[in-house]
């Protein structure tokens, strides 16, 4: 029921409201990025609810340049302040109004990784995909790799959506940006 009718409502709300009180920084970061790194929207296609590919918008945090330059010379001080903050993906809250993401799900990862995923794996896009999800708010272990992580807890979250999960991720989320810290132990087992 709740993952039918009420999460897209809670979306909308949540989004909305989001839009609204970050649009005066949303202005400011666009003409920062537009004076100093070059257009400052990304556009990105990602596999979506059902595989289906959608255009991602983020804020742009690297410089353009040649085929094969290294990350590393593209980079600037705002771009790193911007990934670091999450900034960047402010412009997804229109990719959440569009109804091509949700506020939290698994995160939409590239179009060519669809052909990596064994056909339990896929099942993480019987779901939208969201801004934050399990994967995001979880510790990183040592000697675990990260992708298997990612997907068990993508997983996870796609038999168990729920409004009580979602706002566990959501209060997590929060507590990451402010604090910068990963902290939620919760979902472990499902990886280790």
């Amino acid at each position: 029921m709740y993952h039918t009718y009420f999460k897209r409502i809670l979306d909308i709300i949540s989004c909305l409201s989001l839009i609204l009180i970050f649009f005066p920084i949303m202005i400011v970061i666009f003409i920062l990025v537009w004076l100093k790194i070059g257009f400052p929207i990304f556009f990105h296609k990602r596999p979506g609810l059902n595989n289906k590919i959608f255009v991602l918008y983020k804020f742009k945090t690297l410089h353009d340049a040649p085929p094969g330059t290294p990350e590393k010379k593209r980079q600037s001080s705002l771009g790193d302040f911007l990934r670091k903050t999450g900034l960047d993906e402010l412009p997804q809250l229109f990719n959440v109004i569009q109804n091509k993401m949700s506020l939290i799900g698994p995160r939409p990862l590239l179009v060519e990784y669809l052909d990596k995923y064994s056909v339990y794996e896929k099942k993480r896009h019987l779901v939208k995909p969201g801004i934050t999800g399990l994967a995001q708010i979880s510790p990183n272990k040592s000697g675990i790799k990260l992708w298997k992580k990612s997907i068990k807890l993508d997983l996870f979250y796609v038999s168990n959506v729920s409004f009580l999960l979602d706002i566990k991720i959501l209060f997590e989320t929060v507590k990451l940006v402010i604090l910068k810290k990963k902290q939620y132990q919760d979902f472990n087992k499902f990886y280790e």
